[in-house]
């Protein structure tokens, strides 16, 4: 956390080099999934709302990092064991992401332009809750608990932008490098689970 803060604060004092500068808040839009790779479990998507803000830096090629606050979780379908009914258990993960885009206008007019981008992401974890939604986690062994999950995880993110005037649109996916679970063990092995989102956000160049 400490060096991310560092080279935060190095990014935005290199600024002055650059010969343009955004800044301005943003909202969204996500759909996110924690893939598993265990077969007997299933997962569904998880829709939410995303705030933050961007700085943006450069011309033709440009940085932009980002702050933003968000939900993300999956909802995971254990099957049914013996006589126990199916568990049903919503995953949700109060997240502070902090991307870090290198983009390329590929289109630069006045009023329009066109933007190509790829970076990588910290996700900060705040706060995890699971919702048990139909049977009961205590008879099963394997059930996921907020403890499961790691304090932080690192992603990366491609997408394609367009600005108008003072607005910019960003669509994205987010994909895992890293595995959001601790040591979990189902059947004798552990689980890998890494988290998957669609983002789409909309921002307002303040300046």
């Amino acid at each position: 956390m400490k060096k991310l803060i560092i080279f935060s604060i190095a990014v935005l004092t290199s600024a002055l080099s650059y010969g343009q500068l955004h800044f301005g808040p943003q909202i969204g839009f996500t759909a996110s999934n924690l893939t598993l790779d265990v077969d007997d479990i299933q997962n569904d998507l998880q829709s939410n709302f995303l705030i933050g803000a961007f700085v943006r830096m450069g011309k033709k090629i440009y940085v932009q990092p980002e702050v933003n606050y968000y939900t993300q979780g999956s909802i995971f379908k254990y099957p049914a064991i013996g006589s126990l009914s199916p568990l049903e258990q919503e995953i949700g993960l109060k997240t502070l992401q902090v991307p870090v885009n290198l983009g390329w206008r590929m289109i630069n007019l006045e009023i329009v332009n066109i933007r190509l981008f790829g970076g990588v992401v910290a996700n900060f974890v705040l706060d995890k809750k699971i919702e048990t939604t139909s049977g009961n986690p205590d008879d099963y062994e394997n059930a996921l608990v907020p403890e499961d999950f790691k304090d932080v995880n690192w992603q990366y993110d491609v997408g394609v932008g367009v600005d108008v005037l003072m607005f910019a649109v960003d669509v994205k996916y987010v994909g895992g490098f890293t595995n959001v679970l601790n040591d979990v063990q189902f059947d004798g092995k552990t689980v890998t689970s890494k988290s998957n989102l669609f983002v789409v956000t909309l921002g307002w160049k303040i300046f």
